[in-house]
C-alpha cells in the first residue's frame, strides 16, 4: 500500500534538521501550538482547539489570509464547527502513526480532509490536521506538493493528492523505521526534510 518511490535515509534527517534549524526560525510558533493544542484538548487552559491553531496558521498559512480569508471571528467558528463536526475521529487520529495507514481509512480520511480544506485551504488544512494528529497527518506546501507529482493549482478539492501523499509519506517513514532511524516523530522530521529541499532549495 505504501508508496516508496520517494526514498530518504537518515541522514537525509539529520541534514535536514541542521538546516532547517538554522534557516527557520519560525519552528517556535510550531512547538508552542503544539503544546497549546495538547492543552486545549485536555481542557485545562482558556484557550479554543481553533485559537491554538491559529498560533501557527497565523504565521505558516499566512497567504492564505492575505490573498483568501479573512482571518475574524466568523472563521474562529468555520474553525471550530468542523472540529466539533470531527471530534471522535480525530480523537482516534491522534493515536495513531501515519505507519500503520491502512486501505480502509482512505473512506474516511477524505471526507475529513476536505472539510478542513474548505474552511483553511489545502495547506492550511494538512498543517491543521498534522497539529491535531502530529504522528499521522503530513504537512505539505506548494511546492513540496509539485514535487511529489502532486500540484495544488487546479480547481478542486485535493482530497485525492493528499491521500496519495500519505501514501508516499508513509511509505517514506517505513524507510526510516528499517534503517533504525532513532527520532521520535518521523512526520516532522520528513517535513523538515521536504521544507529545506523543495521549499527552500537549501540541501
Amino acid at each position: 500500500m505504501a508508496m516508496t518511490d520517494h526514498p530518504v535515509t537518515p541522514a537525509d534527517m539529520k541534514a535536514a534538521r541542521e538546516a532547517y534549524q538554522e534557516r527557520e526560525p519560525r519552528d517556535v510558533f510550531y512547538r508552542t501550538a503544539t503544546v497549546l493544542v495538547g492543552l486545549a484538548l485536555r481542557k485545562v487552559i482558556p484557550i479554543t482547539l481553533a485559537e491554538s491553531l491559529a498560533v501557527l496558521l497565523q504565521t505558516w498559512n499566512k497567504s492564505f489570509y492575505r490573498f483568501h480569508k479573512e482571518f475574524n471571528a466568523a472563521h474562529f467558528e468555520e474553525i471550530t464547527g468542523v472540529i466539533h463536526t470531527y471530534e471522535t475521529l480525530l480523537a482516534e487520529c491522534r493515536e495513531r502513526r501515519i505507519e500503520d495507514l491502512q486501505p480502509e481509512d482512505e473512506e474516511r480520511l477524505l471526507p475529513l480532509f476536505a472539510a478542513f480544506e474548505a474552511v483553511l485551504g489545502p495547506v492550511g488544512a494538512a498543517k491543521a490536521l498534522h497539529l491535531l494528529a502530529p504522528k499521522f497527518f503530513p504537512i505539505w506546501d506548494t511546492k513540496i506538493a509539485q514535487h511529489y507529482g502532486l500540484g495544488l493549482s487546479m480547481s478542486g478539492s485535493k482530497k485525492h493528492k493528499y491521500w496519495r501523499f500519505m501514501l508516499i509519506t508513509q511509505g517514506q517513514c517505513l524507510q526510516l523505521r528499517r534503517a533504525h532511524w532513532n527520532g521520535d516523530n518521523s512526520l516532522k522530521a520528513i517535513d523538515e526534510y521536504n521544507y529545506c529541499k523543495y521549499t527552500l532549495e537549501v540541501l
